[in-house]
């Protein structure tokens, strides 16, 4: 499922904030401050990652998402399946300009299997800059473009089909 859908999450449809589409519940998803890997550990019993790619890319093959980052030569491209159990619940995509590897950032080439929320949200450094929404088919998506050490990379989230956001409508009401 995921191979099939990084072409989705390259071709999410952002939306405005003010958009009819986005209820509450889904902006509660899709609008988390916090580790998304952390808000799926309150669904499942294990989070596991599948790595799909890891290499480093040029500005122009990473497209517009390139706009969002400062100029640089080359960008690290991180594009993983997060699962619940076992069960494809994300794709991502991580766009990381490769003057943000110096010093400390540069484990962000070594996370392997370890999810990029597990490593994000143990800094005291990070910050966020922004949230976008968007949907592509009837997934829907995030973008946000976050700052460790004031160093920025862009993450693109699509939530798959068995994605709890998908689930029921309030989906912490039930836990």
């Amino acid at each position: 499922m995921a191979e099939n859908a990084l072409p989705l999450l390259r071709a999410i449809d952002w939306l405005p904030e003010s958009s009819p589409l986005l209820t509450a519940s889904l902006l509660d998803w899709l609008m988390e401050e916090d580790s998304m890997t952390r808000r799926f550990e309150r669904h499942c019993q294990q989070v596991t990652v599948n790595l799909l790619r890891e290499v480093f890319i040029t500005a122009q093959e990473a497209g517009s998402d390139a706009e969002l980052l400062p100029a640089d030569r080359r960008f690290w491209l991180r594009e993983i399946e997060l699962c619940g159990d076992g069960i494809p619940w994300l794709v991502a995509r991580t766009l990381v300009p490769e003057s943000t590897l110096i010093g400390p950032e540069q484990k962000l080439q070594q996370l392997g299997t370890v999810p990029l929320g597990r490593y994000l949200f143990t800094s005291s450094t990070l910050t966020r800059d922004f949230i976008d929404v968007g949907r592509s088919g009837n997934l829907w998506g995030r973008r946000s473009r976050l700052r460790l050490s004031d160093k920025p990379l862009l993450l693109t989230e699509l939530f798959l089909p068995a994605s709890p956001l998908y689930a029921y409508p309030n989906a912490e009401e039930n836990q």
